[in-house]
């Protein structure tokens, strides 16, 4: 075989390699449209010239093998003096569970709100005016339910939230389960992929074979999950 053919057969082997990782598919990690604050709303009436708020991705993408996504969650001040001492949380419910978020500490299971599956508390000594901070956040997607997060601002104490982003749903209407990934959008109610694939879960009687636990839960997060907050700390938070 003569030198000139052994090198092209040698550089198309290498292009076919090449071209193989490039199509090779990537394990789902968030593919983050611009912020958002939807969902957001003013609770307690922050410190004068403090102008607290949230911002959550517009789109994440979860990994329909793992389950796994990640997302960022970030508090601002817009006004014009400093926060002083404050913490955001960040609260996860029903199919979203927030595994962790980076710099913060694990809220323990008897603190969480009710209907809650998982959260953390972010303790932040001060947020300047103007400034902004972001947390990276670890969290599980169960597609086969729909799923919310939470991010109140408060006072150091808890006592008092100056600004409450959620429960805001992030979901699709359009599951894709033979996807290596399904894009969720926030403010979206998510359309639950069936274990069997396409089909979406039964409802009415076949809903009898939840454990209690779990129905229960699904019900307490569709709009009751503020009884505990308000119950522990008057005007606290409705997350």
């Amino acid at each position: 075989m003569s030198s000139r053919r052994m090198t092209t057969i040698a550089g198309s082997l290498v292009t076919a390699a090449f071209s193989t990782v490039m199509i090779f598919p990537v394990t789902a990690s968030a593919d983050e449209g611009p912020a958002s604050s939807k969902g957001g709303k003013a609770v307690d009436e922050a410190p004068a010239g403090v102008e607290l708020t949230t911002t959550l991705p517009e789109t994440i993408s979860v990994d329909n093998s793992s389950q796994k996504t990640d997302l960022t969650a970030t508090v601002k001040n817009d006004g014009s003096k400093d926060s002083g001492k404050i913490r955001l949380l960040v609260v996860g419910f029903d199919g979203m569970t927030v595994k962790n978020v980076q710099g913060c500490s694990p809220i323990e299971e008897k603190d969480l709100p009710e209907g809650s599956n998982s959260g953390f508390a972010c303790p932040i000594d001060n947020l300047a005016a103007g400034k902004s901070k972001s947390y990276a956040v670890d969290a599980t997607f169960d597609l086969k339910k729909a799923g919310k997060i939470c991010l109140p601002v408060q006072t150091s104490d808890g006592k008092k939230t100056f600004w409450q982003q959620g429960p805001v749903p992030f979901g699709t209407t359009n599951p894709s389960p033979n996807a290596p990934a399904t894009p969720l959008l926030l403010g979206t109610d998510n359309k639950p992929v069936a274990p069997g694939g396409d089909e979406l879960p039964k409802t009415g009687v076949g809903r009898d074979l939840l454990p209690l636990g779990a129905a229960g839960a699904s019900l307490m997060a569709a709009g009751v999950a503020g009884l505990w907050w308000s119950q522990r700390r008057p005007r606290r938070t409705t997350c």
